[in-house]
């Protein structure tokens, strides 16, 4: 905790007799990058690789596809925006867009790859949809499956000259037209769920998937040695279910009475197909834009990335309760695999020191009857005017101080309610994380088990995984914020195709093939906590200067100011654990000179928070759909 180490410090000095008791310099000083008050200023000309594996330039027009991407990128607090509050985080990418088709020497060693990790399969279950629709243009009688971490890793390793893989890179593949293209699919199978064993990769169709990407250097399972930045999508690869592109009779894929753009297979294009060969350079242009850079390379965060505490903390305890109404059975031992949960927070949440705890709470009184009008679609508490959504944050909140039991000893207790009902109970989801309905700031986490649940193949840990990286900040890989549009975009509709981000290597994704967080998400959690650093950086230079003894902070802000002018740099250099490590240097540097000019760290900090707290407290209450994660157990969409 910083409070206590700036403390220290200036009573080890006053006593050594090393402090001064004048001020270093009268005059104020002239910052080249802390804005006191201000907001960060980082800024990132970022590479963005496009390769066409397969195309030509007859097939892809590449002006025609470089309009229908965008410029630059500007994130957003996406759950503030719910509430009609736009807060930026101070970060601006301008995107350096490198295309590159390869040559027939090239395709040749990839398709070979390809032919040579097949393996013959019998058709998927949407491969044979596909096949029984009015409207195909052939029927699929053969199939293969070829393992997706296997072809990520040679596109790493394997890159045309002149891409360097170590930046953003889109592989965009069509294999269809050649005389050794056969009829496939990608497959993940190395990672069952950890509580229940089931292998979603393996044991489901509806996880058979045309892309792949997003691997970590060091994943247990597939890491890639050196840390890379690989996306690809191959449109001759399918039908699959995730995206689509199995019904092409249909308009409507989710049922709710508008028409789902999707991306068709390769052969759906052309005269009489699902969509005129024309089209093609749009599409990719889509794929590239709304899921490569909105989804994966430079995404909005959901929630901000300064967890609501009133500094930054250093020490964060995952403070599991549950609620054990399933008889028989004890979900906190049984369905929370530890170790597991740990370690891949661990991973994200890397300058932290995390801690867990569980404690088991009786299903009864409030928390079992709030749970049974949530499913129902009834308040709990009807005079208070939340929605039925906000049952169970409410309940919790209102006995909040029986689960908090590590107040005083960590920085911040991440709340994680669970709930174990028995059969026949039903449940809203596999879990949510929750915002306070009035702003979009996060509160709670919330995780269901019951006979059901596990039945279908999970457990509480995945979703907790999950959940967690929704209440430090990222969004699904399905649903994000487009900052050249200025529209917040799930995947239905126009959007439908978006669905294609879930098919990588992030565990905020629903296709339950990987437990990991991504090499874009690890960038975009640096980049976002960064960013977070260097705002309270400039606040506690604010507070400072305007405090009455402002000179006794001088040395300590030149000191912010020059570390905020390397992180900026890191930054810019694509370095963004070094930018995230600096700004924190910074930060601490701010804090000391702020405590040295005498401001009130703990009371500043809190009438920072209450000051923003009024500005959004105008919205209407919220009842956060979008932040509610499936339960269907074959994806997020109707099947038949």
């Amino acid at each position: 905790m910083r409070r206590a180490v700036v403390a220290l410090t200036t009573t080890v000095l006053l006593a050594a007799g090393l402090m001064s008791t004048a001020p270093t310099s009268a005059a104020v000083p002239a910052f080249d990058h802390l804005d006191p008050g201000g907001q960060p200023d980082l800024r990132e000309r970022l590479p963005v690789n496009v390769v066409f594996v397969g195309y030509n330039r007859r097939q892809v027009r590449t002006g025609e596809f470089v309009d229908g991407l965008a410029r630059r990128y500007q994130p957003i607090v996406r759950s503030r925006a719910f509430y009609g509050i736009e807060e930026k985080l101070g970060i601006t990418y301008r995107y350096d867009y490198r295309l590159r088709f390869t040559g027939r020497r090239y395709e040749g060693r990839f398709f070979r790859t390809l032919k040579r990790l097949s393996r013959p399969a019998p058709l998927t279950m949407y491969q044979q949809q596909y096949n029984d629709q009015a409207d195909n243009v052939l029927d699929v009688r053969s199939n293969s499956y070829i393992d997706a971490p296997s072809v990520e890793r040679w596109l790493a390793a394997n890159a045309p000259r002149g891409v360097n893989t170590r930046r953003n890179t889109i592989y965009l593949i069509n294999w269809y037209h050649r005389r050794d293209f056969e009829f496939h699919v990608y497959t993940k199978t190395n990672e069952p769920d950890p509580d229940t064993g089931y292998n979603f990769g393996a044991q489901r169709d509806s996880r058979k998937i045309v892309a792949w990407g997003g691997t970590t250097a060091a994943d247990e399972e597939n890491g890639l040695g050196s840390t890379r930045r690989v996306w690809f999508h191959d449109i001759s690869a399918g039908p699959e279910s995730w995206g689509g592109s199995w019904n092409v009779d249909d308009g409507d894929l989710d049922g709710d009475g508008v028409a789902d753009y999707r991306i068709p297979t390769a052969w759906e294009y052309g005269p009489g197909a699902y969509r005129p060969r024309s089209a093609l350079t749009g599409d990719l242009a889509k794929l590239t834009r709304y899921v490569g850079l909105d989804l994966l390379f430079t995404t909005s965060p959901l929630y901000p990335a300064e967890l609501p505490t009133d500094e930054p903390p250093e020490t964060i305890n995952v403070d599991n309760n549950t609620y054990e109404g399933w008889p028989g059975t004890n979900a906190s031992r049984e369905y929370v695999t530890r170790p597991l949960l740990m370690a891949e927070l661990g991973e994200l949440l890397h300058r932290d020191q995390l801690s867990y705890d569980n404690q088991d709470l009786r299903y009864a009184g409030d928390a079992r009857r709030c749970y049974l009008l949530l499913l129902e679609d009834e308040s709990c508490y009807p005079r208070l005017g939340y929605p039925p959504f906000a049952n169970l944050f409410l309940q919790n909140t209102f006995q909040l101080k029986r689960t908090q039991d590590d107040r005083g000893r960590v920085d911040y207790e991440l709340p994680i309610f669970s709930y174990a009902v028995d059969a026949g109970v039903g449940a809203p989801a596999l879990g949510f994380a929750d915002d306070n309905y009035r702003d979009g700031t996060q509160t709670y986490v919330f995780a269901f088990v019951s006979p059901e649940i596990v039945e279908s193949g999970y457990g509480l840990t995945t979703t907790m995984i999950h959940e967690v990286g929704h209440h430090v900040a990222l969004s699904h890989p399905h649903d994000g914020y487009d900052s050249s549009s200025g529209v917040d975009f799930e995947p239905t509709g126009d959007f439908f195709f978006a669905w294609a981000g879930d098919e990588a290597n992030s565990m905020m994704s629903y296709i339950d093939l990987n437990w990991d967080f991504s090499q874009f998400d690890l960038d975009n959690m640096d980049r976002f906590q960064a960013a977070a650093l260097i705002e309270a950086t400039n606040r506690l230079a604010g507070q400072a200067l305007a405090a009455d003894d402002a000179p006794r902070a001088y040395d300590e802000l030149r000191r912010a100011d020059r570390l905020v002018g390397r992180s900026e740099a890191a930054f810019a250099g694509h370095h963004y654990r070094w930018a995230l490590r600096l700004a924190g240097r910074a930060y601490d540097q701010a804090l000391e000179g702020a405590g040295e000019a005498g401001v009130d760290i703990e009371q500043a900090q809190l009438r920072a928070l209450v000051a923003d707290r009024a500005a959004r407290q105008a919205s209407a209450v919220h009842q956060p759909g979008e932040f509610i994660d499936t339960l269907d157990p074959d994806g997020p969409r109707s099947q038949p």
